[in-house]
């Protein structure tokens, strides 16, 4: 049986705004089949590391907490800590960077809550008992939620291959224990060949598992690494990489086991915004230009359908000139699995089989435009 997600374009007018689409959208969608009265209702969003500038504009999040609390809904918005260092790492900083951002009491009339707390260690175990994880490790605020509504920003990703609902619940939702545990799978390696001893690696490493040896080339400690992938997010030479053997499947399914942990027998509601499609996360301090003109919003109440949905819409669309598509191919993009082009190495559809396979919902939809 295949499930409904409910599409918008961009195209606006007077008395009709994005906003006011917005709006429309999820209610077409059916969100108000969700009793939201005196629920505490976590909004999952992710605020943007201060820098970039592809995140989902804090207007969005201020319409969907006025309409939750014109149905008497607690709604709090929230994300967890990194893994990584960064100036999302603990709640001060986080805080400051969402408020930043746009997300604070001026401009969206709900509170911001880091859900796995101060220090990005207050979590809930969750049991699971599957394939990948025993238990899952969420932050606390979330799991504590009556509701979840995620709202996500449609990019792709240097591990996962694209980010959509799964990754923004999956991994966002875990505490920095939960995320070493989705990331454990991924130590890098150095090429001491291309490292030309610059140290960024070593000022970014959170967990203080990299150091320059006697020659001045990049060592890492296996002891220490926590495998987060700042390492290779940083290097600007290609020294730092990841050991690909399996590692893209294996975290797309264990966030898919996450995303069910953090959903299960709680009402639960996704949005997407196919907008800024940035080639990478939204987690660095900065954004690539977007690989596909804005395309619209999408919703479901599926998070696997909604995720399939969005990557063929991105599939169908026309390429952007000038973006990192266009240094790895030339020629007609249009149709083409633009992810698996600029990510090679990584493989999404395995995280989606995986979320299938554990009843998290299907790949098969109908789209409805609204």
């Amino acid at each position: 049986m295949s499930s409904k997600v409910y599409f918008t374009d961009m195209r606006a007018k007077p008395g009709r705004n994005l906003l006011d689409k917005l709006e429309i959208l999820i209610k077409k969608a059916g969100i108000e089949q969700i009793d939201f009265k005196d629920k505490f209702t976590a909004i999952k969003i992710h605020f943007g590391e201060p820098g970039n500038l592809s995140y989902i504009r804090a207007n969005y999040a201020a319409r969907l907490a006025k309409f939750l609390l014109g149905k008497q809904a607690k709604p709090f918005l929230t994300d967890s800590g990194t893994l990584y260092l960064g100036r999302r790492s603990n709640a001060i900083d986080h805080l400051e960077s969402a408020y930043e951002n746009g997300f604070n009491p001026m401009a969206v009339p709900c509170p911001v809550i880091i859900a796995d707390g101060l220090k990005a260690i207050d979590y809930l175990e969750i049991p699971l008992n599957m394939k990948y994880c025993r238990t899952a490790k969420i932050g606390a605020a979330i799991a504590e939620a009556d509701v979840v509504v995620s709202m996500t920003h449609f990019k792709g990703h240097e591990q996962a291959g694209f980010g959509g609902v799964l990754k923004n619940i999956g991994m966002g939702s875990a505490s920095r224990q939960g995320k070493l545990e989705l990331h454990s799978s991924s130590k890098p390696v150095i090429d001491e060949a291309t490292c030309t001893s610059c140290g960024q690696c070593v000022k970014y490493c959170a967990s203080h598992a990299i150091h320059l040896d006697g020659k001045k080339k990049a060592k890492i400690d296996y002891d220490q690494c926590v495998g987060c992938g700042q390492c290779v997010a940083v290097c600007q030479f290609e020294a730092a990489q990841p050991v690909w053997d399996n590692l893209t499947e294996v975290m797309n399914y264990k966030i898919a086991e996450y995303t069910y942990a953090v959903l299960k027998d709680k009402p639960n509601f996704h949005i997407s915004f196919i907008m800024d499609v940035s080639p990478n996360c939204d987690c660095w301090n900065c954004n690539d230009a977007a690989i596909i003109p804005n395309l619209g919003i999408a919703a479901s109440f599926d998070p696997v359908a909604l995720d399939k949905a969005c990557v063929d819409l991105v599939t169908q669309a026309g390429a952007n000139t000038g973006t990192v598509l266009n240094v790895h191919r030339h020629g007609e993009l249009q149709g083409t699995d633009k992810f698996s082009i600029i990510h090679p190495n990584t493989n999404w559809k395995a995280g989606l089989q995986h979320a299938e396979e554990i009843g998290l919902g299907t790949v098969e939809y109908e789209l409805a435009v609204v």
